[in-house]
């Protein structure tokens, strides 16, 4: 009884349990890397994202205020101030004057200085220095603290990402130079697949059979093995080191799945649907313009979706045809691998860098993602 046609099979509980634990697989790094995007550099080197929402323990660097800020009290020259805001609740453990001894000193208890004079830190960030001396140099003293800090958020990361105004760290030209290079490398090849789709679907010609034999042959064929014969020949048509080549590349190399896909949907289609038009005089292109187009849009959507996660997360390919020394066409991926190159002590750059480089595909597939499944299926059952 249990092969009978509708009933439940005994394994539903294993494939709920496969589902779920691909869902957290995925969604717990995207929520870790979202939430790391706001905290600080020292609260992601000392915790984990998990912790975010509690207070953590931090070896801070911090710095006295500059010699010019002192005051003679009497025959002692004196320094004094906060090491944190006051509206901040810390709590200081143990502090030092030295790289090497940062927890030389008690919180309350009161250093030596190297050159002289003493240092006073307090558990809640109040510090005095003294000398008999006159305090001299350009720069404050600096103060290792080890000290328990509450949970803390900023959007100074994204600031510093999007906005900087030097443009070395910031993504805001290399999130439009992605979207340039994006949209036309999604739209090209549906807009010539489909076209082709329909033919290999619909219309009766000499050699239909072998070429779909070669489309389906070419879903096989690495992406690495074309790369240096398509740019010598881009090179020698003069587009080898800008956008257009970007884009014939990633067309080239979408086509065969896009192809397969929208025949495999088109075929699918009701045939009276076509004949009739056919017969009430609708030419080809009317058929394919009014009645394939839209019957196919959630195959188009499929497909889109697919092409615009490679394409928006591609590295290989603008490496090799985004050739530009002065970071006029650099897109996200490029970026981000230069931040990890001079920024790689940055955590929270990159955490940033990256979730801004996953939000715009993330938004598409949630926002097109009932059309994945239909387009994904087409043709498989009649």
């Amino acid at each position: 009884m249990d092969n009978i046609a509708g009933s439940k099979s005994s394994l539903t509980w294993a494939v709920h349990i496969s589902v779920a634990a691909l869902v957290l697989l995925w969604v717990f790094p995207t929520f870790g890397l979202l939430v790391s995007s706001f905290r600080t550099s020292d609260q992601i080197a000392t915790s984990g994202w998990w912790k975010a929402m509690f207070p953590s323990e931090q070896n801070l660097v911090l710095r006295a205020n500059a010699p010019e800020m002192q005051e003679q009290i009497g025959d002692l020259y004196v320094i004094e101030g906060e090491l944190f805001d006051p509206d901040i609740e810390v709590e200081i453990s143990v502090y030092g004057v030295s790289s090497q001894e940062i927890s030389a000193f008690t919180a309350g208890q009161a250093g030596v200085l190297r050159n002289g004079g003493t240092i006073t830190v307090s558990p809640t960030g109040q510090y005095r220095l003294t000398n008999t001396e006159p305090f001299s140099g350009s720069r404050g003293q600096r103060i290792f603290v080890t000290a328990t800090t509450p949970p803390e958020f900023t959007l100074e990361n994204y600031q510093n990402v999007l906005f900087d105004p030097d443009n070395r760290e910031g993504m805001a030209k290399a999130f439009f130079n992605t979207l340039t290079v994006t949209i036309p490398a999604t739209i090209i090849p549906i807009l010539i697949a489909a076209f082709a789709a329909y033919a290999l679907a619909w219309m009766e010609f000499p050699g239909r059979a072998l070429l779909i034999a070669v489309v389906v042959g070419l879903l096989v064929v690495p992406l690495q093995l074309a790369l240096i014969p398509l740019l010598k020949l881009h090179n020698e048509i003069g587009i080898g080191k800008g956008y257009l080549g970007a884009w014939m590349a990633h067309t080239g190399f979408g086509l065969p799945l896009a192809i397969y896909l929208l025949r495999n949907y088109m075929v699918g289609l009701p045939r009276e649907i076509i004949e009739n038009a056919r017969v009430d005089g609708a030419s080809e292109f009317q058929i394919f313009v009014k009645i394939i187009l839209p019957l196919s849009f959630p195959a188009l959507a499929s497909f889109a979706i697919f092409q615009f996660l490679w394409t928006w997360n591609d590295l290989l390919v603008a490496l090799v045809f985004l050739i530009d020394s002065t970071g006029e066409t650099t897109v996200m991926t490029k970026q981000i691998v230069e931040l990890l190159g001079t920024r790689g002590g940055n955590w929270e750059i990159l955490a940033t860098s990256a979730f801004v480089s996953i939000s715009v595909p993330l938004l598409v597939f949630f926002a097109m993602q009932k059309y994945l499944v239909r387009g994904l299926l087409a043709g498989s059952v009649k």
